[in-house]
């Protein structure tokens, strides 16, 4: 019996095995699945990311599937329900995390629906305010916040966005409730910030950067734990070592797979990945980009997982604190 098993097993998996060997199918691309429109920044990573990885791949060629809507959720589902080939794979930011705490019912699971492939990258944020704001660094800001307690404004780029997550951890941090402004994208949120009508926002430097450079905004902290070295910001100090101890949101990205897809194919695929986040001209791209690329051990599958699990303790009580859901 013990024997009959065994031989049933070795059927079972020579399918997988053959595939593993064939992979990636040369007459077939590996699609990547970004769960948000063309031209986001969550799209320029992944396509920076394709032609990284179409060589140590071994691959026809690595296109992307713009599947926006619902907040990542459609894009998430859609890779979640494909075929565990390794031809489609799922790029996404911290949403992945988020998400669970966000939405009273997700279409997918995320730590049972995926298989963990490492980290991309990671995004910094800055804490920002309108030209007017009679402070002009971080300790002062603090005094006008306790002093307009009920009066601050701030603004975000709409529900799950970066800077709606970032805003809910400073006011948890500060312990203060402040007036949220919600907005359809970044673009019209930093309009009012520069035209006075809103008085703060927290967001990636991939938005602000520039601004900062313009001096259409103040700034006020990153939210690193170590200051950046971009030279327009780097004399910010980090919100940690301004007083708010353990602070730190960046809006990283991450590399997954169906559920099931054969551990010699995800292998091949890590390790490419691992090539790509070496590649010169990507790492270039990226710090264009404000990000940094990850050089630490969540490079790794496993690490990548009790990363993403404790992103989403992390998260999840203070959205639920909040009292923020999405249906």
């Amino acid at each position: 019996m013990k024997r009959i098993r065994t031989l049933l097993m070795a059927v079972a998996l020579a399918p997988l095995s053959a595939l593993a060997a064939d992979y990636p199918n040369k007459d077939k691309p590996v699609t990547i699945v970004v769960p948000f429109a063309a031209g986001g920044p969550t799209d320029r990573v992944a396509r920076d990311l394709a032609e990284a990885m179409r060589k140590p791949l071994g691959a026809l060629s690595v296109v992307i599937d713009n599947v926006g809507g619902a907040g990542g959720t459609l894009g998430a589902a859609k890779a979640a329900r494909s075929a565990p080939d390794g031809h489609t794979v799922f790029l996404h930011h911290i949403g992945m995390a988020t998400s669970p705490a966000l939405y009273r019912k997700l279409p997918y699971d995320t730590m049972g629906d995926f298989e963990y492939l490492g980290m991309v990258n990671d995004v910094p944020m800055t804490l920002i305010g309108r030209n007017t704001l009679p402070a002009n660094n971080f300790k002062e800001l603090q005094t006008w916040i306790n002093a307009n307690k009920g009066k601050i404004n701030l603004g975000n780029a709409g529900l799950g966005a970066a800077s709606h997550l970032c805003g809910l951890l400073f006011q948890s941090a500060l312990k203060t409730d402040m007036t949220t402004v919600p907005y359809k994208g970044t673009a019209p949120a930093m309009n009012d910030l520069m035209g006075g009508q809103i008085d703060l926002m927290c967001d990636q430097t991939t938005n602000t950067t520039s601004q900062i450079e313009a001096k259409t905004i103040k700034a006020f902290a990153v939210t690193t734990q170590k200051r950046l070295t971009t030279p327009s910001l780097k004399d910010l100090p980090t919100l940690d070592e301004s007083g708010l101890k353990g602070f730190e949101v960046t809006i990283w990205h991450g590399l997954y797979a169906p559920k099931g897809t054969p551990p010699d194919v995800l292998a091949k695929i890590s390790n490419a990945l691992k090539v790509a986040l070496k590649d010169p001209e990507f790492i270039k791209k990226q710090q264009a980009l404000g990000a940094v690329v990850v050089t630490d051990k969540r490079i790794e599958p496993a690490e990548h997982r009790k990363f993403v699990q404790a992103e989403i303790d992390k998260w999840g009580p203070i959205i639920k604190a909040a009292g923020v859901y999405a249906d």
